[in-house]
């Protein structure tokens, strides 16, 4: 599955970019977080599809809680991510990220540890702020043992996987047009990167085996190929309030189909107003 698990918890938290600019963004680095608290959790199961049968192919969780960095109060979000024994005959997949940022949402600091398809791969990313320019120090383990270092500064602000996701949950989703298109930037392995995503509109989605229907906002998670033909590889379904929590994910990957469904969400700051029983 190759860190896809990741990426898409990131571009559901871009669902917000949506009334914005991307250099508007990029020039607001504080922002209130208004999406979460402390002490909560998300927890979810993938599924794969292997001929015409779903299997279950493994977990992943996001915790968040305060912590102290440096002498001054932040947050820190872990996501793990962990195939189960039939999708590791496909793709093994071990990743552990951890992400430091301010109580204000801006980074500090960024971990990730992956074991993924036998081989292991380690990305850290210092920040620093000084001049008015947003500092970066990546360091990459590449999964043959090569190590590269790079730095980059930029004016704008820069965020990594984890870190975009907790500050874009706390944008209102409002004045949505149906295939609007919104480019993000973010700092992955050893350099920056510019995707783009898609608004479908609203849908209900209910969990199977449950009373539970969700109303939500549906976006497009789109690649280019190298010859610069533009392919969905994901569509997800974000809640449709205050808490902006992605429930279901629809994945097209090179071996086949996937999808990943939240199954727990404790310690939510903000009411579950989505919910319609």
């Amino acid at each position: 599955m190759k860190r896809i698990f990741i990426v898409i918890l990131l571009c559901a938290a871009q669902l917000s970019t949506f009334n914005f600019q991307l250099s508007t963004l990029m020039a607001q680095c504080p922002v209130e977080n208004t999406a979460f608290k402390s002490g909560e959790k998300l927890e979810y199961k993938l599924y794969f599809n292997w001929k015409f049968i779903w299997k279950t192919a493994g977990s992943a969780s996001m915790t968040t809680q305060s912590v102290n960095y440096k002498g001054q109060q932040a947050y820190q979000t872990d996501l793990i991510t962990r195939t189960a024994k039939m999708a590791d005959r496909f793709f093994q997949m071990r990743d552990t990220l951890r992400s430091i940022y301010s109580s204000n949402m801006v980074p500090q600091f960024y971990r990730k540890g992956a074991r993924e398809g036998g081989k292991y791969r380690v990305n850290e990313i210092s920040y620093k702020y000084q001049g008015g320019q947003t500092l970066l120090h990546m360091f990459y383990r590449h999964g043959d043992g090569r190590i590269t270092e790079t730095d980059e500064s930029t004016t704008g602000c820069v965020y990594d996987m984890v870190s975009m996701v907790m500050r874009c949950r706390s944008y209102k989703a409002s004045d949505f047009t149906v295939g609007q298109r919104v480019p993000f930037q973010f700092a992955d392995g050893d350099r920056l990167k510019t995707e783009t995503l898609i608004y479908r509109g609203i849908k209900k989605f209910k969990v199977e085996d449950t009373k539970v229907t969700y109303r939500c906002l549906v976006f497009s998670y789109m690649e280019k190929n190298s010859k610069g033909k533009e392919k969905e590889i994901v569509t997800f379904y974000i809640t449709d309030d205050d808490n902006h929590i992605p429930v279901r994910l629809d994945l097209n990957l090179r071996f086949g189909t996937a999808k990943a469904f939240l199954t727990r969400a404790t310690g939510l700051r903000n009411a579950e107003t989505s919910i319609e029983q």
